[in-house]
């Protein structure tokens, strides 16, 4: 028995919504021309699948496609290195506009700054970009990586000079693990995409960076002549990412905000137990946390986001992992005249979700009024950051969508 997929409308009371201001227009401004002075920059694909949208009836469909961002096959690195960028304008009392690629790879910044430690933990991605950054800037980086991490993503983070390891911990106790460590370190600091009380402005930090991946899918609609999404999906993990792209949309569209949707892994969905409780506070999930969906993995959410998602989501969602598996292998085989994408396991949650609603989960899609005329935005957040896994669901036929 194929297990359900599970959701729940947004029935919370409304906070003073004081997060928001995070995900301003000025703040994720700030962040792009940060990402704009690397040479490695370039805009990532919107990928118009006008074959499955017309499949699906939808108006249209549009896949943010972060396989391509700064080489790395997945857009966590936007959030790390502007977190960085931003921590080390604030130690030297200086502006982050004056924290160009140029100027933090120069001797000059070394003789000034000197070397900080970066630490995170991370399943991959973030991690990855965590290395990557410190690694151009010169600087130091700890990665830990929870256990059950694949030794493809653990060889990806070595590569970029960190000192790597894979923990017998879950990703929340990797998490406590790398804090612990970057406090007891001369010049360390942690690098965390998750907010907890009294550790706020970094992963604000990491949330604004995140901005220049939704602010370019903006401008890129709108060369579609697509001026507003009607509906934007986005995945969760803590939620940074999903707070990232709810707030800077609501932001740019205040008066007239699109639907936005919510996905989990079912394993790891404590936003969605959240939002089924009801009352405003958040849920922790924990346990192993078992799922394709790596990425997604955690089961502490980001207060910061929770304020925002908890103001602006409509409909949260749990997602088995054949949700993922079955959007992998549409966006790998797409429709004729579509583009490829080629998505991982974290990535393609959206397109599995959205194919299941229009072709499955009717009461939902009345709820979000899906229909001909909408113009629907998802993010594939990574590629194939696990080739031998992504072979073995999109070429094997791992978690098949029907038993």
């Amino acid at each position: 028995m194929r297990e359900p997929i599970k959701w729940t409308a947004n029935h919370m009371p409304k906070s003073d919504d004081a997060q928001l201001g995070v995900m301003s227009l000025e703040n994720v401004k700030s962040a792009t021309a940060f990402h704009k002075s690397f040479p490695q920059y370039s805009v990532t694909p919107l990928a118009k699948l006008d074959g499955m949208a017309e499949r699906l009836g939808l108006g249209g469909l549009y896949v943010k496609d972060e396989s391509y961002r700064f080489g790395l096959n997945a857009f966590k690195v936007l959030g790390g290195s502007f977190a960085m960028a931003k921590y080390i304008a604030q130690q030297m009392g200086r502006d982050v506009s004056e924290m160009t690629y140029d100027y933090l790879t120069s001797q000059a910044f070394r003789d000034a700054f000197g070397q900080a430690t970066f630490f995170t933990a991370t399943d991959g991605n973030h991690g990855r970009g965590v290395a990557w950054a410190a690694n151009k800037l010169g600087q130091k980086s700890v990665v830990h990586m929870p256990k059950g991490s694949t030794k493809t993503r653990f060889e990806n983070i070595a590569k970029e000079g960190a000192s790597v390891t894979i923990e017998e911990l879950n990703y929340d106790d990797c998490v406590r693990l790398a804090a612990a460590e970057a406090a007891a370190t001369p010049h360390g600091v942690i690098i965390q995409d998750t907010a907890w009380e009294g550790y706020e402005e970094i992963p604000a930090w990491i949330m604004e960076g995140y901005g220049t991946m939704a602010a370019e899918a903006a401008r890129q609609l709108r060369q579609l002549s697509v001026n507003r999404p009607t509906h934007v999906f986005v995945q969760a993990g803590v939620g940074s990412l999903a707070g990232a792209v709810v707030g800077y949309f609501t932001n740019l569209f205040p008066n007239d905000p699109p639907k936005f949707v919510v996905m989990e892994a079912s394993a790891a969905d404590c936003l969605y137990r959240g939002a089924v409780a009801g009352d405003g506070g958040h849920r922790i999930v924990s346990g192993d946390l078992q799922t394709i969906m790596a990425g997604l993995a955690c089961g502490e959410p980001n207060i910061i986001s929770w304020d925002i998602l908890r103001n602006h989501v409509d409909a949260f969602v749990s997602c088995p992992d054949w949700v993922s598996a079955s959007g992998m292998r549409r966006l790998a085989a797409p429709l004729q005249g579509d583009p490829i994408v080629k998505s991982g396991e974290s990535g393609a949650v959206g397109m599995g979700l959205i194919s299941a609603i229009m072709e499955e989960e009717g009461e939902l899609r009345e709820k979000l009024g899906l229909d001909s005329s909408s113009q629907v935005l998802l993010f594939s957040t990574e590629g194939d950051t696990d080739p031998e896994k992504y072979a073995r669901v999109v070429w094997g036929g791992e978690y098949p969508t029907v038993e």
